[in-house]
């Protein structure tokens, strides 16, 4: 018998029963339903995460703020005159305490950074249109880290940081309800920001909008240059207090071909931050700790998958063995008429082969169709304030790596089942009642 006579029958065989084929393909469809999703999430969030980094990420600079505590001691720890004040506010980033000029001090002087712009702590409580009515004033969040790199601009510029003009970059949301036209019209304007001293007396600055922002995993917020915060964090100090500083901002130098920052440059000031209890992230680093955690939810969802295809290839096995019982005498004919045990045992294991290739062909199509419906849909709706973002991105390379893998599954299970076929005498087959 040919090859192709072999695939031909391995195919019609398949189907000798319908209804125990056709259970057997489910199962497996159940699996590469999931996994098919669970890839597709996975490539979904990379995708954006590697935008997201694109976009923002300058890749020359380094937040920096104190290394976590490793105290494990059982209860209150001593008092320690010397040790790092506390913040009152929550950390971003780092662990609740503060920088203070001897840890400026101390990352100025490591090797490889040029500059060192610590972030203060400052509070603004309302925007609102330049001279506009209190019924004009909305909250606003300023991000801490508009430094760190670049916006995903809508429109505008970047945030000139050695300017002495006041800037901010507004987030999208915020054009129509501070009664702009669109994104290119609120350029060049000026907006008032409310805020609060250090003894609770209402205080107003404007800024001038030099880009309008998208919302992202990162750049939450509005963005402002160093000028108006400096302003504010002056107004908001408390006399005779030491100036204290939730993160600074290293803006490193580089020495791969023109000045450009290596990783090998990045690491080696990371490994001098950490000799003095101080840790630096990178725009990549913030990112990649909400993608580990993502992709430990991937995985666990990935497993469940696989469950399922494990309990799908005991049916392979369990169909194939009953077709083997069933056609002893058909086996006993075939290798008495001269076909080989090798020929045997391929045809049951093709047999295997193209149940695993309906089963997971089946479940990818139908996870493809339903989850470019579901992206569709949660990009119109929960997930309108970050645009970019696909949830579902469906690859075909990914795709094809699923439905390859169910079907070594399948061969897999199908290969007991075959050797079975292929081992059994044709006189003793062919006595077989």
């Amino acid at each position: 018998m040919r090859t192709a006579d072999v695939i031909t029958s391995a195919t019609r065989n398949a189907f000798r029963s319908k209804l125990r084929t056709t259970l057997t393909v489910l199962s497996l469809f159940v699996g590469a339903f999931t996994l098919t999703l669970t890839t597709a999430l996975g490539t979904g969030v990379n995708d954006y995460v590697s935008k997201q980094v694109d976009s923002i990420s300058t890749g020359d600079v380094l937040v920096v703020f104190p290394a976590a505590s490793t105290d494990t001691t059982d209860g209150p720890n001593p008092y320690d005159p010397d040790q790092r004040q506390q913040s009152s506010t929550p950390n971003p980033l780092g662990s609740g305490v503060l920088l203070d000029d001897d840890d400026l001090d101390e990352i100025a002087a490591v090797d490889g950074v040029d500059r060192v712009d610590p972030v203060r702590p400052i509070a603004v409580d309302w925007v609102a249109p330049s001279g506009g009515s209190d019924d004009e004033r909305f909250e606003l969040e300023v991000n801490p880290t508009s430094s760190i790199g670049r916006s995903d601009l809508v429109a505008g510029d970047q945030l000139d940081q050695a300017s002495d003009t006041a800037q901010i970059v507004l987030p999208e949301d915020y054009v129509d309800a501070l009664g702009f036209a669109d994104a290119d019209a609120a350029i060049g304007e000026t907006v008032e920001l409310g805020y609060r001293d250090a003894t609770q007396a209402d205080l107003s600055i404007d800024v001038e909008i030099v880009g309008i922002a998208r919302t992202s995993l990162l750049a939450t917020g509005a963005g402002m240059n160093q000028a108006p915060t400096d302003a504010i964090a002056d107004a908001q100090s408390i006399p005779g207090q030491p100036d204290v500083y939730i993160i600074a901002v290293a803006f490193l130098g580089g020495t791969g071909p023109g000045g450009e920052v290596t990783p090998d440059d990045v690491d080696a000031v990371k490994q001098q931050l950490a000799d003095v209890e101080l840790t630096g992230m990178t725009v990549e680093d913030q990112l990649g700790v909400i993608q580990t955690v993502i992709n430990g939810i991937i995985g666990v969802l990935s497993a469940f998958s696989v469950i399922a295809l494990l309990a799908a290839s005991f049916g392979i096995v369990n169909t194939l063995l009953m077709s083997v019982q069933e056609r002893t005498r058909e086996i006993g004919l075939m290798k008495a008429m001269g076909m080989s045990n090798g020929k045997v045992f391929s045809l049951f294991s093709l047999e295997a082969v193209v149940i695993g290739f309906l089963g997971s062909a089946i479940g990818a199509l139908a996870a493809i169709g339903l989850g470019t419906g579901i992206a569709s849909a949660l990009s119109a709706g929960p997930l309108a304030d970050l645009p970019g973002l696909t949830i579902l991105l469906f690859d075909p390379v990914n795709v094809i790596a699923v439905i390859l893998v169910i079907m070594l599954v399948a061969f897999l299970s199908g290969v007991l089942p075959a050797r079975r076929a292929a081992r059994q005498d044709p006189i003793d087959s062919l006595r077989y009642e």
